[in-house]
């Protein structure tokens, strides 16, 4: 991948936790590392086909001054995010911001924090079977629309049986393909933030629900911890789940079991 760098630009701001420095401010020294294809703009030697540094310059100046964070990890934070949101052009972005003038009471060239962040895709299965399930679901889709996260497609709607406990309504589900900045874990939390802004209660295991947002996929990604396991376990066995995903992206390729999508709903139809 090609890269657009900016090494050290300098920006008087007013960032810290003290007080003070929020008062005063001091110098901060930002570096940028843009990955992009650039061979477009080589052969043609068009501005257009690239990401002019002058215009990200001024235009992280201009989000540095016109903010005040507490941590040099917001501000990071910050930069990245707008790059990936304003160039559609950059795959990834490495940011790095030094504090010179770091008030900790001992010499030191700087402080400093490092992060690198690019756009994850991410397959979120929703389901409700309580009240309005249809707008249960736009509302979800809209919710998950903001900023960090964005919906890139969706499924058409499915009623299906449910499963486990049966004494309840049909499900109304479908999946959506997503691309975000988040983390596993964080882009967790934020859907647990929906569904409980939409009622979600869990009392039953797979009882009846407003709304239940579930992490499918992560791009290739296996994680098994305590709160989180991606791809997601049961997601084979359910046909509620494989034929929407199917339907947006059939070769998706399970990398556990070393199946495309379709396989495994042809395998559960089957059954």
């Amino acid at each position: 991948m090609d890269n657009i760098f900016i090494e050290d630009l300098e920006v008087y701001a007013y960032h810290g936790v003290n007080q003070e420095e929020k008062v005063l401010g001091q110098k901060f020294i930002i570096s940028l590392e843009l990955f992009l294809n650039l061979q477009g703009a080589g052969i043609t030697d068009d501005l257009t086909r690239t990401v002019s540094y002058a215009e990200v310059c001024n235009s992280i100046a201009d989000l540095f001054t016109k903010n005040k964070f507490d941590l040099i990890e917001k501000c990071a934070e910050e930069v990245a995010k707008f790059i990936l949101m304003n160039y559609s052009e950059v795959e990834k972005v490495n940011v790095v911001i030094k504090k010179p003038w770091a008030p900790i009471g001992n010499v030191l060239k700087y402080a400093g924090v490092r992060i690198e962040r690019s756009w994850k895709t991410a397959y979120i299965a929703l389901g409700s079977n309580m009240g309005d399930k249809e707008q249960y679901l736009k509302d979800a889709l809209e919710a998950m629309n903001c900023g960090s996260t964005q919906v890139v497609k969706s499924s058409n709607f499915l009623v299906t049986k449910p499963v486990g406990y049966v004494e309840q309504e049909d499900f109304l589900n479908c999946v959506a393909q997503v691309r975000t900045l988040l983390s596993p874990q964080l882009l967790l939390e934020q859907l647990h933030q929906i569904e409980h802004k939409y009622g979600r209660v869990r009392t039953l295991r797979w009882g009846p629900r407003t709304l239940d947002l579930d992490i499918i996929f992560y791009e290739n990604e296996v994680i098994n911890t305590d709160t989180l396991i991606i791809p997601h376990p049961r997601m084979q066995e359910r046909l509620f789940v494989l034929s929407p995903l199917a339907e947006i992206a059939p070769s998706k390729i399970h990398p556990v079991l070393n199946k495309t999508v379709v396989e495994l709903e042809k395998e559960i139809a089957e059954l």
